[in-house]
């Protein structure tokens, strides 16, 4: 018997080390739990097939840099940094998806780049964020916000508003006058960029809080486009619509990166490899993992990246 142990204990050594064998320090992350203690490939555990990654994905490497962030750092108090000197380059007529679990920081970048934190004196932001190699931050305020437009997690047209009124709130609430045909002109295109004008043409006087849930996410694109953003960051923008809404939305994003640089929040692992073409990933307020989106969800180069993308933690 303590013959047959030993030989069962040289056996699962052998297992063992025929499988450390297979595993190298340039084995990608993402396949060391795909080989067996026998050395046989098993399934990948990422939950996204290969078959929703976007195949409308474009390349950074022939695109121009838009938005650059150097050590930008954003503070709520002295004592905690939501997130923590961030470097990241966005690329012109590219979606790129910011993911990770809640609170790590993903809409906090965001806002920073909106300048929205200007309007909080305890909030300290560091760091700096170039558009198009101007310093945003040195910016006036409203011209910063016109430049770099953002939609947000919860429908919020504004309800005392018609769909018109809507969409010109931006020129009004900046005392930009314009002509009455000037007007028309850009009402109308605003709400056919956002596929929404055959939708409300003979009911744009009317209250936009009419709309169902998905039209009024439109109607606050549409509103954000008509101030003509070079870049458009979006917080979470379906997360609060049905699936019909939603893919709208989708579609919709697919077709204005032709016009716009998009920066979109998600907590959708399917989304994000539908409809972007670059990924990061956040942690802690920390930016741990930025690639290629097909590159990142078919091999990650950092565990915690794949620990997200496969369930560990969300």
């Amino acid at each position: 018997m303590q013959d047959n142990s030993s030989t069962m204990a040289s056996n699962k050594d052998k297992e063992a080390t025929m499988h450390n064998d297979m595993v190298t320090e340039q084995t990608p992350l993402s396949q060391i739990d795909n080989i067996d203690k026998m050395g046989n490939n098993i399934d990948r555990k990422i939950p996204i097939s290969r078959d929703l990654l976007s195949s409308f994905n474009s390349s950074f490497e022939h695109s121009k840099p838009l938005v650059t962030l150097t050590d930008l750092s954003v503070s709520y108090s002295p004592e905690k940094k939501a997130i923590k000197n961030v470097n990241l380059t966005f690329y012109e007529h590219l979606v790129t998806a910011v993911m990770g679990p809640s609170g790590c920081g993903k809409s906090t970048l965001l806002r920073a780049i909106n300048r929205m934190h200007d309007l909080y004196s305890t909030i300290q932001t560091e760091g700096e964020i170039l558009l198009d190699g101007k310093d945003l931050m040195k910016m006036p305020a409203m011209e910063a916000r016109r430049r770099v437009g953002m939609v947000f997690q919860r429908p919020n047209p504004f309800p005392t508003m018609s769909i018109e009124e809507n969409v010109l709130s931006g020129y009004r609430l900046n005392g930009i006058s314009l002509s009455k045909s000037e007007r028309k002109e850009l009402v109308q295109t605003s709400l056919e960029n956002v596929g929404l004008w055959d939708e409300v043409k003979d009911s744009i006087k009317k209250r936009g809080s009419f709309l169902s849930g998905g039209q009024q996410q439109r109607l606050c694109i549409a509103r954000t486009l008509a101030m003509r953003p070079e870049v458009l960051l979006m917080d979470e923008p379906t997360s609060a619509l049905d699936p019909i809404s939603t893919n709208k939305i989708e579609e919709l994003i697919l077709q204005l990166k032709e016009k716009y640089t998009i920066i979109i929040v998600t907590h959708n692992m399917g989304q994000a490899a539908r409809i972007s073409d670059m990924s990061a990933f956040m942690y802690l307020g920390e930016l741990i993992e930025y690639d290629d989106t097909n590159k990142m969800f078919t091999n990650p180069k950092d565990k915690r990246t794949e620990d997200y993308l496969t369930g560990v933690f969300s």
